[in-house]
């Protein structure tokens, strides 16, 4: 996979946590849960724009469908992007012996 492809998948593996945990709290069934992300590329600089999580569940009741949105919109993943964190980059070099 590539990186861009690793953190769409971060992003929907932790909505599909945070949704699997909802359904579970209120004994609901997870079977057919599926949760799909995608995100436009942007340019200057190149980077993720505009993601998208699309969630599929079975027929829920309108309650049970907006605690289920909460919930992914919980995940720790969607915060840290809603939230952009600060970014440290350092350069170590490492000399070698011989």
């Amino acid at each position: 996979m590539t990186p861009p492809e690793l953190l769409l998948s971060a992003l929907g593996t932790c909505a599909g946590y945070y949704a699997v945990q909802y359904l579970k709290a209120r004994s609901l069934s997870a079977d057919g849960l599926e949760i799909r992300v995608t995100a436009d590329k942007a340019l200057q600089p190149a980077r993720l724009a505009q993601f998208r999580i699309e969630v599929t569940v079975p027929a829920l009741d309108p309650a049970h469908e907006a605690g289920i949105l909460r919930a992914v919109k919980a995940c720790l993943i969607h915060h840290t992007l809603l939230h952009a964190p600060a970014i440290e980059t350092v350069l170590r070099t490492v000399q070698t012996v011989g």
